[in-house]
């Protein structure tokens, strides 16, 4: 079994730009020509006018910024320039664990609703409950506020209090609190069983989430006796990506042998190849992973590596379609350049670049009627400027991203317990290990 390491970063964020790569503070380049330069030249002369001339004075720095991602949004939708806010914010994503209270919101008659609170973080022990609603943080009215915004104001350095003040139903007056912020950790992958079926659902690939699922994996396990567990779901969903290694941990978890991925830039010898070790955590139980629209980058090449290899039956509808690799290079004052610099490569040697996973069994999942009409299946191939896949069509990529809150109400869920269990067939399940699909070329 593959263990820490770091190699890269892959991922999408649906419908806009992705997550990023390999870390790397100098990257060699040929020289541009006399006339590039030249026209390098014709820009600084617009800035200078600009900054000069313009009707009110501009903010140099977002000038600076707009030019550098007019530059490179000219490339493909995955390639931007971050600064230090939006470098440090992806940071925290990536490690999977941020300074905050601990509570899981969404919003509510313009006031921030608490859904849960998480287990033995400050927000639980100060007492904060499902259901109540925050009205103000430190002193501030909530009212008007985006909930990203509000988010942000709960969040920041460790040691540091928050004031809220909370509309409990019940209550006869507004409750005061102030919470302490520690280090929350985001969960990577929430599991349960269903029955006699282990249930894994990936949130996203995070630095923590090979641990979460080994945890997962082990709870399961001691739950379920192996004579009477049926197997797995995998559940990709929603999933858009994240850590290139975290993608390989987890297809190793599955797998015995054979090669997981590889990525490939425009200079042949920078190819890369991945490959499974034996160790599958599962014991070889049947596994079933369920992929739709929102599955993207890291969540396909998990779904395309135990595809090809026959390890899973991939059920759902066509994922996302994105098949490129963002490296990152640090610049000045910790802002961050995330660049598009090769496309990965399932084990069959096939991209995915805007085409996506075509599920072996495809089931799908009927949109709730307040929604139909009013969403549309996106793909990596609707992107403007997306790279150009080589198996794409216009067929193109993607497909709904829907997952009902309720089990009776998923049918694909529901469909992947019934191959489970046996209560339906197709010929796709269980794969058969010895018919993998793998690239016929010399290793490079």
């Amino acid at each position: 079994m593959i263990r820490k390491a770091s190699f890269m970063v892959v991922g999408a964020l649906l419908g806009a730009t992705a997550m990023s790569v390999i870390y790397s503070a100098g990257v060699p380049a040929q020289a541009a020509s006399n006339s590039t330069y030249k026209e390098l030249a014709i820009f600084g002369d617009v800035f200078e006018r600009v900054r000069a001339q313009y009707v009110t004075p501009p903010d140099e720095k977002k000038l600076v910024e707009a030019a550098i991602n007019g530059m490179l949004a000219s490339l493909d939708p995955h390639s931007s320039y971050m600064n230090a806010e939006e470098a440090a914010d992806m940071q925290t994503e990536t490690k999977g664990e941020f300074g905050g209270i601990g509570i899981e919101v969404t919003m509510e008659d313009e006031m921030v609703k608490v859904i849960t609170p998480i287990d033995d973080t400050p927000g639980a022990r100060a007492g904060i409950l499902a259901g109540d609603l925050i009205s103000e943080i430190n002193g501030q009215p909530v009212r008007g506020m985006q909930l990203s915004d509000a988010v942000e104001k709960m969040r920041g350095p460790v040691n540091t209090p928050i004031k809220l003040t909370i509309l409990r139903k019940g209550a006869d007056k507004p409750i005061e609190l102030s919470v302490t912020r520690e280090i929350i950790p985001i969960r990577a992958v929430k599991s349960r069983v269903e029955g006699d079926v282990g249930y894994l659902r990936i949130i996203k690939f995070s630095e923590k989430t090979y641990d979460d699922l080994e945890a997962a994996i082990k709870k399961i396990k001691t739950d379920v006796p192996a004579d009477k567990l049926k197997g797995y779901v995998l559940d990709l969903r929603l999933n858009p990506g994240g850590l290139l290694d975290q993608a390989i941990y987890v297809s190793d978890a599955f797998l015995q042998k054979g090669e997981i991925v590889s990525t490939r830039s425009r200079d042949p010898e920078d190819t890369r190849r991945f490959n499974a070790t034996a160790g599958d955590l599962t014991d070889g139980k049947p596994l079933i992973v369920l992929v739709n629209g929102g599955s993207a980058s890291a969540s396909e090449i998990v779904a395309g590596a135990l595809q090809d290899l026959k390890r899973a039956t991939v059920v759902g509808t066509r994922s996302f379609g994105k098949g490129s690799v963002q490296t990152i290079i640090p610049m000045g004052d910790k802002g961050a350049l995330r660049l598009t610099t090769a496309l990965y490569y399932t084990p069959s040697g096939k991209s995915i670049q805007g085409t996506g996973i075509h599920p072996d069994v495809v089931v799908e999942q009927p949109l709730p009627p307040e929604l139909q009409g009013k969403v549309r299946a996106e793909g990596e191939s609707s992107l403007r400027g997306h790279i150009q896949g080589q198996s794409e069509t216009e067929e193109g990529s993607g497909s709904f991203a829907y997952v009902p809150p309720e089990t009776k109400d998923d049918v694909q869920l529901n469909y992947a317990l019934d191959l489970l269990r046996g209560t339906k067939t197709d010929p796709s399940f269980p794969p058969d290990p010895a018919k993998a699909v793998v690239e016929n070329m010399k290793k490079k």
